[in-house]
């Protein structure tokens, strides 16, 4: 079977919704013991039942929390005897200027989006180079190499974890880790639909077609779409890729320009 991931212990943050929660789901129908990652024990409760597998678990965990990252990743790594699988999709957004970018939010995207994939690698990296073997999958995106309007300190933050990427690959490829990361342009995500409702009420549908019509493919990626491309990079098969970043944009990238 291709992309056969049974025996493969992966662990992947922010899995309580969106893309996360899309990858858990891949990693999981290919025989990957899942450990899901998530600030919201609920969330990731519920990601649990619906997967239904004995084969997943939840780990309540802050990743912005050194220590607590690294005492989940010790413990998964006792219980389950290794780690073959880091997936870093934890993240959170902001919209704003540099000059309308208050340092609150400033230092909570940087505590999220870049400390904790950080600490996410240094929980994982230690197993892995024991094992000689592992697999690191960042989520960094289109903002990383790209200006977008009102889109600061976001930019900022997935502009670092495609360099923490291209870092990792290099410092451990004699340790057999392989690092890469995945681009998307816009996913429709709940965090989209959040944002439609927060700040453009009663205009959500219009906005929407909007923002999808910002792919030249003229709509916006699903969770589900994200997630065989992760699927595909943290298998056997993907086995000579490292240091890579792969843009799934709906043509965003190359098409606008």
């Amino acid at each position: 079977m291709l992309f056969d991931l049974t025996g493969k212990v992966a662990v992947v943050t922010g899995a309580g919704s969106g893309i996360g929660k899309a990858i858990a789901i891949q990693l999981a129908s290919q025989g990957a013991q899942v450990c899901l990652l998530d600030l919201n024990k609920d969330a990731i409760s519920e990601v649990a039942s619906e997967i239904n597998k004995n084969s997943i678990k939840a780990f309540p965990c802050n990743v912005s929390i050194q220590s607590d990252v690294i005492e989940v990743f010790d413990q998964i790594a006792h219980e389950f005897g290794r780690i073959d699988i880091l997936v870093n999709s934890a993240g959170i957004a902001h919209v704003g200027k540099l000059d309308t970018t208050q340092e609150a939010d400033f230092d909570r995207l940087y505590q999220v989006n870049i400390k904790g994939v950080y600490n996410a690698m240094l929980g994982a990296i230690p197993h892995m180079k024991n094992q000689q073997q592992g697999v690191i999958l960042n989520l960094a995106s289109v903002a990383a190499g790209l200006g977008l309007n009102e889109r600061f300190a976001y930019s900022m933050t997935k502009g670092a974890v495609l360099s923490m990427t291209l870092s990792v690959a290099k410092d451990y490829i004699q340790d057999g880790i392989r690092c890469n990361c995945i681009s998307p342009g816009r996913v429709h995500t709940p965090f989209v639909d959040g944002f439609l409702k927060t700040n453009y009420p009663g205009k959500e549908k219009e906005m929407f077609e909007k923002l999808s019509k910002t792919q030249p493919i003229g709509r916006m990626a699903k969770p589900a779409e994200i997630a065989y491309l992760a699927l595909y990079l943290c298998s056997d098969e993907a086995s000579f890729i490292t240091g890579t970043d792969y843009p799934i944009d709906g043509g965003f990238i190359r098409l606008n320009t």
